[in-house]
Parts: structure tokens; C-alpha cells; sequence
């Protein structure tokens, strides 16, 4: 006889049925085996599911940071050159013509100096050969307009919000720059330069490649002359007279017109990391990194002009890495958004923001001294450091003293600035110039980013 319990109204309905035959028993203790079965599923699907997701690693989240021109572009084209090569294969000649335009922006830079100088110097000191170059180059200035309309928007900067340092003037415009609408989406080229995807876009991409064979063809016709101009030597007295090193500047390549004016040519893997396209407003970067494990990789590179750096604590927040790009070849330099500002103590001064941040009192940080290749040709030449920086006085002039004294700047800022202790990791780099050593110092940085995720993930 079964016992039930009156005050349990689901016990009545667990009962079986009254005069209950043998089949019909039979018949229900299978369904409840079935059902039994189907419940156990259930719960270890879910059970299963919930390892699963527990064992699942989260996006490894990096914010590049440091002034406009500091090398974060080059870092990231860097990065995917190593962990992301069949997208870097895809876009490969979808850099030409963004060299071209750095190309074309070199010569004509260097035409604008020399027709300033026959316009205000003696005019014995100049002889047919360079009006006939100023001449025959005139068709570059129209192609560079051309070029920059096909490639799309960002050729100028304005400056109209406020941001952490200072405002620049009011309306102050940065004239010859191009750049990268800001989004959301993996943007490493501007969409105008991407292979059509549907048919509807074909007549548009074949008007681009008209106009980019026209270019190459314009180069083409010019390519003698831009060679003449720059390795003319009443140009480069000019230009060390004017203080220009051009050569110092991202995007430099008036020293590759044999190769890289031709029909045939197909940008090379240095050409592409030293191309230049300036970042405007916040850009997101996404890689699966097969190498471990297929995790995602999220970097977010931040223009670094001053107006847009109010924008940067909103993307603060649960971050595991920050890389802080200084490049310490520029202690002779004014910012281009404002010239009573030394570029390298603007560095200092907005690592020390960085450094002092609360928000990031646990992010780990990494220090890129920057642009190495450039400080050595610097003291070479004998730019002494003390007239931009005092308090380095009598030390001696050279890389390799320079380099350990801007180091220890940026050490003693970090120790007394940061809200907690916690390390410091610092890597002297040059990275458009040297991609091979450049290679090892990211395979150092991915693994440390990576462990420390881990650690912070609880899964190591």
C-alpha cells in the first residue's frame, strides 16, 4: 500500500491511475524512462555548456596610445604583418596608391620649399634647370588634389573641442594630412581603395583604377625630374637652410622613385608599414590569434592630436594592456597643432596622465621609446639634447646616453605617478625602419599581454 501525503498536491499526481492494467503500466514506466532520459540530457548539455563558457577566454583588449605621429599605424601594420597575414595579403595593392600620395606629398613639399627660396633669394643662385623642374612638376600639385578626393575625406585636421592639455587656437587647421574616417569596423584602408564586393560597385572601382593608372602614369612621366629635384644640390642646401629633414617624416620616399614608379610595381612589406594615413577619431582592430588558441585580439588605436584625447578614458575600462608609443626623436620638435609646444615634453606630459590614471592603477603597461633610427641620426648630425632639455647639461651627446636619460624620465614619471606599484616594461624601437628586430620585440609583447590575460582570467 503507498503512503501519501495530503498536504504534498503533487503526490496525487505522481500516483498511478486507478485499476491500472499490467500494459498500461508498462506503457507509462517507459514514457517516464524516456522522459528521465530526455531530462538528463538536458541537464548535462547544460552542465557541459557552463564548462564550456567558463573555459571560454574573453577578447584580449589593448588601447595604443601616444601623440599624433608617434608610430601607432606602424605598430599595428607591424602586428598584423605577423598575426594577421592573409588580411595583409589582401590589401597589399591596396597601399599603392596611398604611397604614391606620400610620394607625390614628398615632392611636392620639396618643390614648395625650392620656388619659396626663387621667390626670396638671389636669383643668380638658380639656373633654368630649376625653373624647368618647377615647371615640368606643376602637374604633381593636381594630381596630389585628384588623388586625395578619389581616396576620400581627412585631408585636413580641425581642432573645434576641447580636449586633456590645451586647446590649439580657435579654427586652427593642419593642411596637408590625410586621413581615416573614424568607425567601429576594422578599417586598416579606406574603403575606397577595398576590391568591389557586389556587382553594383564595378563601374566605380573600374572609374578608381582609371584614375590610379592615370597617377601612375603622371609619376611615370615625372619620375626623372622628382629624382633631379631631390638630389639637386641647391635644393638640399635649401633645405638645410629651411632645418627640413624630410627624410625624418612618416611616409618618406623620394629615395625609392626607381622602384617604385613603375606599371609593374606591388608594394613590398616595408613600404606598406612606412606608408602613412593619418588615424582620425577612435579605430577598432580585430584579430583571431590561431597561435593561441584562437583568441581575440582587440586594439584600438586613438588619434593622437590633442583635440581627441578627451575621447580616450571612455574606452578606460576593463583594459589589459596599454601601449604607450614616445617617440624620443622628436626633443628638438614643436607639435604641429601648436608650436610654442616641444613635442617630447607633451609625451612626458601625457604619459603622466596615463600613469596617474586610477582606472588604470592594474592595466599593465608598455613603453615604446620610438623612432631610435632617427635620435641616432640626430646626434650624429650633433643637435645637442641640453637646449631642449636643460637638466641634461653637460652628459655626453651620444644615442646611447640620450636614450637612457629620456628612459629614466619616463621611469621616475611612472614610479611617482602611478596609484599602485606594478611593472614596467620598456623596449627601444624603431619600428617602420627595423621590422626584423621590431618582429622579436611584438613576439615579447604578445606573450606577456597574453599571460598576464590569462592570470587575470583565472585560467592559469
Amino acid at each position: 500500500m503507498v503512503c501519501v501525503d495530503l498536504d504534498d498536491p503533487l503526490a496525487f499526481a505522481l500516483l498511478p491511475p486507478p485499476k491500472e492494467t499490467a500494459e498500461q503500466r508498462s506503457a507509462r514506466e517507459h514514457a517516464e524512462a524516456e522522459a528521465r532520459e530526455t531530462s538528463e540530457a538536458i541537464d548535462n548539455q547544460i552542465r557541459q555548456e557552463k564548462i564550456i563558457l567558463k573555459k571560454k577566454q574573453k577578447a584580449t583588449k589593448i588601447l595604443l596610445l601616444g601623440q599624433s605621429e608617434s608610430g601607432k599605424s606602424a605598430f599595428l601594420k607591424s602586428f598584423r604583418l605577423q598575426y594577421a597575414k592573409d588580411q595583409w595579403l589582401e590589401e597589399r595593392l591596396a597601399w599603392r596608391p596611398v604611397i604614391y600620395l606620400n610620394l607625390i606629398r614628398n615632392a611636392v613639399e620639396v618643390l614648395d620649399s625650392l620656388q619659396q627660396a626663387m621667390s626670396q633669394m638671389n636669383k643668380d643662385r638658380f639656373t633654368d634647370k630649376h625653373r624647368l623642374l618647377a615647371l615640368r612638376l606643376s602637374p604633381l600639385r593636381i594630381v596630389l588634389v585628384d588623388l586625395e578626393k578619389c581616396l576620400g575625406p581627412g585631408s585636413q585636421e580641425i581642432f573645434p573641442t576641447p580636449h586633456l592639455l590645451s586647446d590649439p587656437p580657435e579654427g586652427c587647421i593642419r593642411p596637408h594630412e590625410f586621413g581615416i574616417g573614424s568607425n567601429n569596423e576594422w578599417k586598416s584602408v579606406p574603403d575606397e581603395l577595398r576590391p568591389p564586393t557586389n556587382i553594383g560597385s564595378c563601374s566605380s572601382s573600374k572609374q578608381r583604377e582609371a584614375d590610379y593608372d592615370q597617377v601612375t602614369n603622371v609619376l611615370c612621366g615625372c619620375k626623372d625630374d622628382i629624382k633631379s629635384l631631390w638630389q639637386d644640390p641647391v635644393v638640399k642646401q635649401i633645405l638645410s637652410h629651411l632645418r627640413s629633414r624630410i627624410e625624418d617624416s612618416s611616409g618618406f620616399f623620394l629615395d625609392d622613385v626607381d622602384r617604385i614608379v613603375s606599371p609593374d610595381y606591388e608594394p613590398a612589406d616595408d613600404d606598406i608599414v612606412r606608408a602613412h594615413l593619418r588615424t582620425v577619431g577612435i579605430q577598432e582592430h580585430r584579430f583571431m590569434m590561431e597561435a593561441d588558441y584562437g583568441t581575440e585580439w582587440i586594439m584600438y588605436d586613438f588619434a593622437g592630436t590633442r583635440s581627441f584625447r578627451g575621447s580616450w578614458a571612455a574606452f578606460f575600462d576593463d583594459v589589459d594592456a596599454i601601449i604607450f608609443l614616445a617617440p624620443i626623436s622628436c626633443f628638438d620638435e614643436q607639435l604641429q597643432e601648436d608650436q610654442d609646444i616641444n613635442r617630447l615634453e607633451d609625451s612626458l606630459q601625457l604619459w603622466r596622465i596615463v600613469c596617474s590614471s586610477p582606472v588604470l592603477a592594474k592595466v599593465q603597461i608598455i613603453l615604446f621609446l620610438n623612432k631610435c633610427d632617427i635620435l641616432h641620426e640626430k646626434m650624429k648630425r650633433g643637435v645637442p639634447v641640453r637646449d631642449y632639455f636643460p637638466d641634461f647639461a653637460d652628459q655626453k651627446n651620444d644615442t646611447a646616453t640620450v636614450m637612457r636619460y629620456f628612459r629614466r624620465q619616463f621611469k621616475n614619471l611612472f614610479r611617482s605617478c602611478s596609484p599602485q606599484p606594478r611593472p614596467l616594461y620598456v623596449y627601444f624601437t624603431s619600428v617602420v625602419r627595423d621590422t626584423k628586430v621590431f618582429a622579436t620585440v611584438l613576439s615579447a609583447v604578445r606573450d606577456g599581454v597574453l599571460r598576464r590575460h590569462l592570470e587575470n582570467s583565472r585560467l592559469i
